[in-house]
Formats: C-alpha cells, structure tokens, sequence
C-alpha cells in the first residue's frame, strides 16, 4: 500500500493549487505562475537527480525491452515536453470551454491515454479492476464539477476540447517517460528529477517574457514557493515513489483524487457552497479510488526490475 498511499498524498499536493492561488489574489497570467512552478520545483528535482545517478539492473525486464531501444534523452525530452505542455494546455481548455468542462475532459482523459500509450508502448493491458474504478471515478469527476444539472455543457467547442485533450495526453506522456526510465533502472528520484529539470531549465526564459514582477511581491514569491515546493518537487517526489511500485495506469486514476480533494479545500477554506450532485460526487470518486486501492488490484503491481 506504500505506491498508494504516497500517490494520494501526491494528489492532496496537487489540490492545493488553487486554493493556493486564490488566496494569494496575484495578478499573473497562468503561463507566467506555470513557468514559475516549474523553475523552481523542476530546479529541486533535478538537483536531486544530479545527487542519485541511474543505475542499470544486472538484466532488463522483457516487457520494456522495445522501449529499451529508445535512447534515453529522447525518453527524457518528450517527457519534459509533457511537463511544459500540460498547463498551457489545461488552462486553455478551461478558458475556452469553462473551468467545468475542460476539467472534466482534462482529467478524464489522462487515466485512458495513459492506459492506451502504457498498452502500446510497454505491453501492458489495464486490468478489469483499473476499468471498473476508473469508471466510477470518472463518474465521480463529473459529479463534482458541476455539469449535471448545469449549464456548463452549453459552450463546448472542438478548440477547448482540443487543448483538454492535450492536457490529458500531456500528463500521459510525462508520466510514462518517467515509468520508462524507471524500467531502465533509474531511481524515481532520478527519473523525476531529469524529466522535470529539464523542463525547469526550459521554463527560465519562459518566465523571463511572461511578466515576473508578480515575483517580487510577498504574495507572489509565497505562492511560487509553495507551488514549486510542495505541488511540484514534494509532489512528484510522492508520485514517483508511487509509479515506481505501481503500474502507470494505476498512478493516473488514483490522481484523480486531486479534484477531490480540491473541492473539499475550497469548502473548507474558501467557503464554497457545494451542490448536492458535487457531495454525492465526492463519494462516487472516493467510492472508485477505494476499488482501486483494494488489496485484490495488487496485481496491478508494477513489474519493476530491482528497487531503486
């Protein structure tokens, strides 16, 4: 249970950010806030990397010997262009199709495209188990952003669906790398760390054209730390102690505890009114995660080689 628990808590990280950015109330565009979070907690990260080496397993699973063939840095480099894609992305669906929708389909999308790429590229098909429950969590996600019963549907266009998609397909792409490299027998420290450091060192110039004066106000270097901090370096720290011992599959269902714990943030600190449908949404997704999480979905195991 240790790759479950530490993928939750890796979730819960994630949940904060917007209650994060609400109550630092700073006027930076999301391309700006985005570049910073990665600068810092990619920098953090590929620090780290620099302090644990990969190491090689004495013999390669079978199931990763194609990807095998693959050099490393170019596993490394599509996993950083996934890490740079997924926030520009993401809020562009948002804006484009409302921050409901575009959630939805964000986060929705991520748990198949992971399984769809984890089936072509390392050969392994989701189980049952990982069907059923991510179907009830997904159930759960839409539940609680407010479209049933809404209106949010009513804007949907084929761009916004788009950039979603992409946001989805962008997580699947960093979040396989990384699983990549670990079958190659890279710690996760190591393979998080590089993937994000290079991500890191290409959001600088990112940040230095997005208006970082945002940077010097207390409010703002308080929200970039914390982001970079806690939702990204100790985040996927957690997150890659959890995809090392789980399949990738698995690690992206058991993400979409994030909006969960989103919703419950902003009740709590935010005082935000929640809707019927959000609470009994809020059980449906918990419901799925606990099916997922259930000691019969350890077959899912990740077939690793030895521990970092």
């Amino acid at each position: 249970m240790s790759g479950v628990i530490a993928v939750l808590l890796a979730a819960l990280c994630f949940a904060t950010t917007g209650t994060a950015q609400a109550l630092a109330d700073v006027d930076a565009s999301p391309l700006s806030v985005g570049a910073a979070r990665i600068l810092i907690g990619g920098g953090i990260l590929g620090a780290i990397a620099l302090a644990a080496r990969p190491r090689m397993p004495r013999t390669a699973p079978s199931a990763v010997a194609v990807a095998r063939r693959v050099p490393a840095w170019v596993i490394v480099a599509v996993g950083a262009a996934g890490v740079l894609a997924y926030q520009p992305t993401f809020f562009a669906g948002t804006r484009l199709n409302g921050v409901a929708v575009g959630t939805v389909i964000a986060l929705g999308s991520a748990p198949i495209v992971t399984g769809i790429f984890d089936a072509l590229i390392r050969r392994r098909m989701p189980s049952a188990r990982w069907g059923v429950a991510t179907a009830i969590a997904l159930v759960g996600v839409v539940l609680v952003s407010g479209l049933v019963g809404g209106a949010g549907a009513a804007t949907v266009g084929p761009l916004g669906i788009l950039a979603s998609l992409a946001a989805g397909a962008s997580y699947a792409l960093y979040a396989l790398a990384s699983k990549l490299l670990m079958d190659r027998g890279w710690g996760f420290q190591a393979a998080m760390g590089t993937v994000f450091g290079v991500a890191a060192i290409v959001s600088l110039p990112l940040l230095l054209v997005s208006s970082p004066a945002w940077l010097l106000t207390p409010a703002g270097l308080t929200l970039a730390l914390w982001l970079g901090v806690v939702t990204t370096a100790v985040a996927y720290l957690l997150f890659g102690w959890g995809l090392r011992r789980l399949a990738p599959t698995t690690v992206a269902t058991l993400t979409l505890a994030e909006p969960l714990g989103a919703t419950l943030l902003g009740v709590w600190v935010l005082h935000e009114q929640l809707t019927a449908a959000s609470a009994i949404g809020l059980v449906v997704l918990a419901a799925g995660l606990v099916v997922l999480s259930l000691p019969g979905a350890r077959k899912e195991k990740t077939d690793v080689s030895a521990p970092a």
